[in-house]
């Protein structure tokens, strides 16, 4: 199966850490991004980061930045469509998106998702977790907890996510169930695979992690 761009998701206003770049902060000597673009780069065919602001400050990463179309920080799916965008520029039909914050996702992201999404006419599969104890606002149906930053996502759908923006619909899980779209379920028994650095107590986590 041919192999996705990579679209790495910066765009948010990090709130729980006082603002800035998380995706810049320092863990293990290096950046969250460089972790994230480490772990990335193998299994896609291209990467690209969305972020919002002056772009020359990830100057040194050598990637396209992708500022979003739609105002006002909506959200991640304002990155994922811009990715879209950058990808349909690129000739591509879908796309894999990551969150700049999480530095430990597996590295078979890429191959389970379009495992996942065989079959489907759109590919359009969220990466998830099994539920423990923990209750979430991201959990589906099924009982797993979703994870709406990482995901596959198709070119062909842009036009469709541009409109649900500008209706003003922000939450990912609401346009892809819209769409059928599938959950790709990662294992957790050695941790939490998807987890981000929200805070600074996350920081010292992810520091230890390392």
């Amino acid at each position: 199966m041919t192999k996705p761009l990579g679209v790495i998701l910066a765009g948010g206003l990090a709130t729980r850490m006082g603002g800035g770049d998380k995706a810049l902060l320092s863990v293990g000597g290096r950046t969250l991004l460089h972790h994230v673009i480490d772990r990335l780069a193998p299994q896609v065919a291209g990467m690209a980061l969305n972020a919002n602001g002056d772009a020359t400050r990830f100057s040194e990463y050598g990637l396209p930045v992708l500022a979003d179309s739609v105002a006002g920080f909506p959200g991640p799916l304002a990155g994922v469509l811009a990715g879209l965008d950058w990808a349909a520029e690129q000739g591509a039909d879908t796309i894999v998106t990551v969150a700049a914050d999480t530095p430990f996702f597996p590295d078979d992201l890429v191959d389970v998702l379009q495992h996942t999404a065989r079959g489907m006419a759109h590919p359009l599969v969220l990466a998830a977790t099994p539920r423990g104890e923990e209750k979430t606002k991201s959990m589906s149906r099924s009982g797993l907890i979703r994870h709406p930053t990482f995901g596959l996502w198709p070119v062909a759908l842009r036009d469709d996510l541009r409109g649900a923006l500008e209706q003003g619909i922000k939450k990912v899980v609401i346009w892809t169930e819209q769409h059928g779209g599938r959950e790709a379920v990662f294992p957790t028994g050695a941790g939490d695979p998807f987890f981000n650095v929200n805070t600074p107590d996350d920081l010292k986590t992810a520091e230890a992690m390392v």
